[in-house]
């Protein structure tokens, strides 16, 4: 039961930490939101050399002009991995589904599922090493 509760924490936690930040952001925000096809986001869609807004999702090169400063000399690393992993999303037809699926979904799930195998194999060592 320990571990259950344990684990659904784990599960449900980041959710609801993301949604509260976003919500609190949401009102402290005092640009105009961008809206698209009835969806409105937290941002403005305005270009702001200060700070990321909306248009560095649709225009990276604006965002990585202005915005990135540390690991500027690692974009030859960095950006087949980025830019490879936005096309195979937008290979699919519909990238914002394909984005809430992958992102949002599977990958989270995945990465919960294998926090929860290694949290589990400690619980296990642990408990061998306290028979010895």
């Amino acid at each position: 039961m320990k571990r259950t509760i344990r684990n659904l924490t784990l599960l449900v936690l980041p959710f609801l930490m993301m949604i509260i930040v976003n919500e609190i952001s949401r009102q402290k925000n005092p640009d105009e939101p961008y809206s698209k096809h009835n969806i409105t986001a937290i941002n403005s869609a305005k270009r702001n050399t200060v700070k990321c807004t909306w248009i560095c999702h649709n225009d990276t090169g604006f965002c990585k002009q202005n915005h990135v400063t540390y690991l500027s000399s690692y974009f030859q690393y960095t950006d087949p991995i980025y830019f490879g992993a936005i096309n195979l999303l937008k290979s699919t037809g519909n990238y914002g589904l394909a984005n809430i699926v992958f992102l949002v979904i599977i990958v989270p799930l995945l990465l919960w599922f294998f926090l929860v195998k290694s949290m589990n194999m400690q619980d296990e060592i642990s408990t061998l090493k306290r028979r010895k």
